[in-house]
């Protein structure tokens, strides 16, 4: 009799372990299930994440090879400053962003002109980095250094907030993607007509500043067809610039237009 009722509390006792032990289980097993659930959503939420980011990616693609142009440009024709395609980009580029600005203005009193001369041996005049070969009325041109100190000195004058800076070896489809569908136009050198450039006259350096790349005394190369052009739009497979010696808006292959960009040193000035 005594061992059968130990036997009947040993079973009581391993239905109240039962009581006890099935609902923490299913309590186990519904945080297991919640879990697998929440890692799944996770999952779908990255997946969705990731097709978001790739439609996005997608769409700036798309968005690039659309074609673009900044409008209401008025092109003046390079006529009486014969040397001055910089002095008409320059204040082509400034009518775009508002100023009220000729490029006589820019021609007579903010280019810093340095005359090329020759003395009957040899010929002297400045690193272009650092001034204007000549004058825009009849020189050899300027390069984009010394060009954006001088729009920064009209700037100053303005009261303006705007800078001007000298960029180096940024593509052009680059300064279409971050300036101009931006409707910000771009100064950019090239040639004339994107003809092959040549050095057709040198000089000894007299005059450097801290923008020269050479020094005193050292040979400059000045190159034929050299151009400055305002980058204003783009299409597929061309660019479209205010061209003044055209006195027009210009389109060229962006191929070709990048090639003698880059003959030309890859130099652009861009004002923001």
């Amino acid at each position: 009799m005594n061992y059968r009722n130990r036997r009947l509390r040993l079973t009581r006792n391993q239905r109240r372990i039962i009581i006890v032990a099935v609902p923490l289980v299913v309590l186990i097993l519904l945080v297991v299930m919640i879990a697998a659930v929440a890692r799944g959503c996770s999952s779908e939420a990255a997946t969705a994440e990731q097709t978001a980011a790739s439609v996005s990616t997608q769409a700036q693609e798309e968005t690039k090879a659309e074609s673009f142009q900044i409008q209401n440009v008025k092109v003046i024709k390079q006529d009486d400053l014969k040397a001055g395609c910089e002095t008409y980009a320059c204040t082509m580029l400034l009518n775009i962003l508002g100023f009220n600005v000729t490029q006589y203005d820019i021609a007579d009193n903010y280019l810093n002109c340095q005359y090329v001369f020759d003395d009957g041996e040899n010929k002297y005049g400045p690193d272009m980095y650092s001034a204007f070969a000549g004058t825009a009325y009849g020189g050899w041109g300027v390069y984009a250094p010394s060009m954006a100190k001088s729009m920064n000195k009209y700037l100053a004058d303005q009261k303006s907030k705007l800078k001007a800076y000298n960029q180096e070896n940024i593509p052009l489809e680059t300064l279409c993607d971050e300036y101009v569908s931006k409707g910000v136009p771009v100064m950019v050198w090239a040639t004339t007509d994107m003809e092959e450039p040549y050095v057709y006259d040198t000089w000894i350096v007299n005059y450097v500043d801290e923008n020269a790349r050479t020094k005193m005394g050292d040979t400059f190369n000045w190159y034929m067809h050299e151009h400055c052009l305002v980058l204003i739009g783009y299409d597929s497979k061309n660019y479209y610039y205010a061209d003044s010696t055209a006195g027009k808006v210009s389109v060229f292959d962006k191929a070709l237009s990048q090639k003698r960009y880059e003959q030309m040193g890859c130099q652009s000035i861009v004002v923001k």
